[in-house]
């Protein structure tokens, strides 16, 4: 059974706030022969935080990276339509596989305004675009109908992140659009939802645990493609113990570099204004979360 698995990854920044280039390359390169691919500038690479050339500096280092090696997307999320067009179009040119964008917040829309907001950046980009739906921070959700619309009218809206605890939202995507468009990929947002929606047909998940343990997930993404679904319920009741390092501290992205830099994979896991890093009693709660991904199945 297909299933792929994405990581959103995480912006490492110097102690200075600036895009430490070096210590994200290692980011990216943990990954390889791991998961199917990387997406930067998501809600944990921080997007709202990055300025329009810490963005294009990050777009630059995706696209070192070989389309045969893994599949590269890029954050393109701005309040500004336009800015969301320029990333867009930066990204394109640069050879990046497609934009992950989310739908406006602050104020919520009705489905007009959101069919309106993707159409207005579809129609002057190439790119490919998946479209980011997490009610949670927006305020609503992008109705399934929306999706249908927007797939249907613009062969460069090619899929769905949805970030939704409950799947049956994701589930009525599946049913209402890939059933009409089978290229629609359709992707959970959360590590504890991919087999739910690669078993309801969907295409896996862009999870943020896989910064972490990218072999945890690669194994789990294996035993799908091997039909293996003793294997697969084996990761998902551990996978269900791992979520708890979201709750470490909140929001979670702290938690995420500094599990990235007990691993050594980066020096640095400074955070930009407001995050606070992990006191010492959190450092230990982390530390005995993460040896659940080692131990055996």
């Amino acid at each position: 059974m297909e299933s792929r698995y994405i990581t959103p990854v995480v912006t490492i920044f110097d102690d200075k706030g600036r895009v430490d280039i070096e210590q994200n390359i290692r980011v990216y390169d943990s990954l390889k022969g791991k998961v199917s691919g990387f997406v930067t500038m998501g809600s944990t690479g921080e997007f709202f935080a990055l300025n329009m050339q810490s963005s294009k500096t990050l777009i630059d280092l995706c696209g070192r990276y070989p389309k045969e090696e893994m599949r590269v997307y890029a954050g393109a999320s701005r309040l500004d339509v336009q800015e969301s067009v320029e990333l867009a179009n930066y990204a394109y040119e640069k050879g990046i596989d497609g934009v992950m964008i989310i739908s406006p917040y602050y104020f919520p829309l009705d489905d007009e305004g959101v069919f309106r907001f993707y159409s207005t950046i579809a129609a002057k980009t190439s790119a490919n675009i998946f479209i980011y739906n997490f009610p949670e921070r927006t305020g609503y959700s992008v109705s399934p109908d929306v999706c249908l619309r927007l797939a249907d009218k613009y062969p460069n809206i090619i899929g769905l992140k949805d970030t939704i605890p409950d799947t049956t939202h994701t589930a009525q995507v599946i049913e209402t659009v890939k059933t009409r468009l089978p290229h629609f990929e359709v992707y959970a947002g959360y590590d504890n939802n991919f087999a739910h929606v690669v078993l309801s047909g969907g295409n896996g998940c862009i999870g943020g645990l896989s910064n972490i343990v990218p072999q945890f997930f690669a194994s789990w993404m294996q035993a799908f493609i091997q039909g293996d679904l003793a294997l697969v319920a084996k990761h998902q009741q551990r996978v269900d113990q791992l979520m708890a390092i979201y709750g470490v501290n909140a929001p979670f992205i702290p938690t995420f570099k500094k599990a990235l830099q007990l691993k050594g994979v980066v020096n640095s896991d400074y955070c930009t204004v407001p995050f606070i890093g992990l006191n010492n009693i959190q450092i230990e709660q982390l530390q005995q979360l993460l040896t659940l991904a080692d131990l055996p199945l």
